[in-house]
């Protein structure tokens, strides 16, 4: 499976309605369903595995395999406090398609070990999510980047106005919260 350019991170809190930003991704975009364990997150789950597969666009769930699974995800992103089970996952499910947070050296260092698919490094803008640790800036994605031979995707206050300050940092891609529902 050849890996997005762009993934869109759902978020109920910040993005209500993730189903209208899906409709508007490219082809070849990816979706990141993060339930956050809402009574609906399979049903919501089911409409965005349709927007997907009629757009092109591959779908990965928020840490949950089960979820994965019930809404015939493409694989399954994992959390950092997460990241020791994805050698049992993999195992569960070959095809899937792996990628985790890393916030810092260590989580990326696991991640390698682990057999992630690829990283996603965050928050390196100033971020509107409430879990957002201090930015990382230009200098720390750098050397982030440089300490893995794994695809990463910089995450965190990436908007249309830093956007162009990526190129050439090394990353794989983008991804993104709010700034795919403007």
């Amino acid at each position: 499976m050849t890996l997005p350019r762009l993934l869109f991170f759902t978020d109920p809190a910040r993005v209500p309605a993730p189903e209208a930003v899906a409709e508007r991704l490219p082809a070849g975009s990816g979706i990141v369903f993060r339930a956050f364990g809402a009574s609906n997150a399979v049903e919501q789950g089911r409409r965005l595995r349709a927007i997907a597969s009629r757009q092109g666009l591959v779908l990965l769930a928020g840490a949950h395999a089960s979820l994965a699974e019930a809404i015939d995800a493409d694989g399954v992103h994992l959390p950092e406090r997460m990241v020791a089970s994805l050698p049992d996952l993999r195992a569960e499910h070959p095809r899937y398609l792996i990628t985790t947070a890393a916030h810092e050296l260590a989580a990326i260092e696991m991640a390698e070990r682990r057999g992630a698919d690829a990283i996603v490094v965050s928050p390196v803008f100033p971020s509107n999510s409430p879990s957002a640790g201090a930015p990382l800036g230009l200098e720390g994605l750098a050397r982030l980047v440089g300490a893995t031979t794994l695809p990463v995707y910089a995450l965190g206050g990436v908007r249309a106005h830093n956007a162009a300050s990526l190129i050439d940092s090394g990353v794989a891609g983008l991804a993104a919260v709010e700034a795919l529902a403007s």
